[in-house]
């Protein structure tokens, strides 16, 4: 029921005027100007002006404030009187409903893409994902930020983030756009199952931006150019570690921050084996290396254990962290070789392709050990054991063959086929 003492003030039968609610003056005590249906305006003494409106709900009475004028004009506090009787017609108490929309308002506020990403990083970091893929998430959703960051995830639309990840892409970074994108959709999904956000507006955006023409990493794919390449890290005049890694990668061949975040722990040595943890590979799948006994040896010339440092290849500012992710590429450059022609990443290349072209391996075995994920997991589990012993030979095999390389000799390839002239 509707209703409230009465009021000093009555307007006429058609309520209050604008004029009246603005020409209302202070007075030593605060006083009411009636509208109607309920509705007044508090005039307090020191001039500020409250919409409010008294009920009862439940047998008892209630005030219910609209606001401030002139922030809430005459004709939208009658606008809010009357949601407010409606709600009463149902029962509701208006009062309560505009506690709850405060709370979810509240709510809304402290949800937003920012706050739910950080939440989102802490749980992958906590998972175990690689602490490379923790640093680029990072960086990526950094790059948000400033577009949609502070807003309410629940209230992102695709074309809002469309016009965030556009603006990436007009620096003519559309790797990095895209790349955005999936990292946006990942914090989305798990906004969803975190009962924060209805849908995944990234998803929307599949194909809504430049997608580059693939362009694989700069490497030497030859085997004249190998044996430059060899030749020249074993020259390499700056730090003995430096060059001790490029070594090794040469024969493990692994992704460059797998090399970097080597540890101790991960080599059994009696078993010539790495075993590198899944949560350090890309595709979060634990990944076996045999190790040849060139390999093997390189490793005895490092001269520090895990006492000193867990990692292989420790940096110089920080023992408990590994050499910069650019420390490899630098030492490259100062070979002088350009960025366009090798990079770390580019061994892995050079041995797919001297390996496929010599012709006596089993293709599923090299990719096998260049860790390429199978799509089928039946298929992969199959495959391996089943190359194991296959990819333990090979790996011996391809130290030897780019021991011969840095030697300069000739590799001669038979010529199945052809009768000699």
């Amino acid at each position: 029921m509707l209703g409230g003492p009465s009021v000093p003030e009555t307007s006429g039968k058609n309520g209050l005027s604008a004029i009246a609610v603005k020409n209302a003056k202070p007075r030593d005590k605060a006083f009411k100007l009636s509208d109607r249906d309920g509705l007044y305006l508090l005039v307090k003494p020191s001039g500020v002006r409250y919409w409010r409106m008294n009920y009862r709900f439940g047998g008892q009475q209630r005030t219910l404030s609209f606001g401030r004028w002139p922030e809430i004009t005459l004709g939208e506090a009658r606008d809010l009187l009357l949601d407010a009787r409606r709600l009463l017609a149902k029962g509701i108490d208006p009062l309560e409903q505009a506690r709850l929309e405060k709370i979810e308002q509240s709510l809304a506020a402290s949800n937003t893409f920012q706050s739910i990403a950080d939440e989102w990083i802490a749980k992958i970091e906590t998972e175990g994902a690689a602490p490379m893929t923790v640093k680029k998430a990072r960086w990526l959703l950094a790059k948000i930020y400033p577009s949609i960051g502070k807003r309410p995830i629940a209230e992102i639309s695709a074309p809002e983030l469309l016009l965030a990840l556009k603006k990436v892409e007009a620096t003519k970074r559309y790797d990095t756009a895209n790349r955005i994108r999936t990292a946006c959709s990942q914090v989305f999904r798990y906004a969803i199952v975190s009962a924060r956000a209805g849908r995944d507006v990234a998803a929307d955006l599949r194909g809504a931006l430049i997608t580059p023409k693939t362009k694989h990493r700069a490497a030497v794919t030859t085997s004249k150019e190998a044996g430059a390449l060899l030749r020249a890290i074993d020259d390499y005049d700056g730090m003995p570690l430096t060059r001790t890694a490029l070594r090794l990668l040469a024969h493990v061949f692994v992704r460059p921050g797998e090399l970097r975040w080597a540890e101790w722990k991960e080599f059994d040595l009696e078993r010539k084996v790495w075993t590198i943890p899944g949560p350090k590979m890309k595709m979060g799948v634990a990944h076996s290396v045999p190790l040849s006994a060139q390999a093997i040896e390189i490793l005895g010339e490092i001269e520090h254990d895990a006492s000193y440092s867990s990692y292989l290849f420790p940096s110089l500012r920080s023992l408990s962290r590994p050499m910069s992710d650019n420390t490899l590429n630098a030492a490259l450059r100062r070979l002088g070789f350009a960025k366009d022609q090798m990079t770390a990443h580019g061994f892995r290349a050079l041995a797919a392709t001297l390996l496929n072209e010599m012709g006596i391996w089993n293709p599923d075995a090299i990719e096998r050990q260049l860790a390429h994920a199978d799509g089928n997991s039946i298929r992969r589990a199959y495959a391996r054991g089943q190359y194991w012993s296959e990819r333990e030979r090979m790996m011996q095999h391809w130290s030897d063959h780019i021991d011969q390389l840095r030697s300069g000799a000739e590799i001669i390839r038979p010529r199945f086929g052809h009768s000699a002239s």
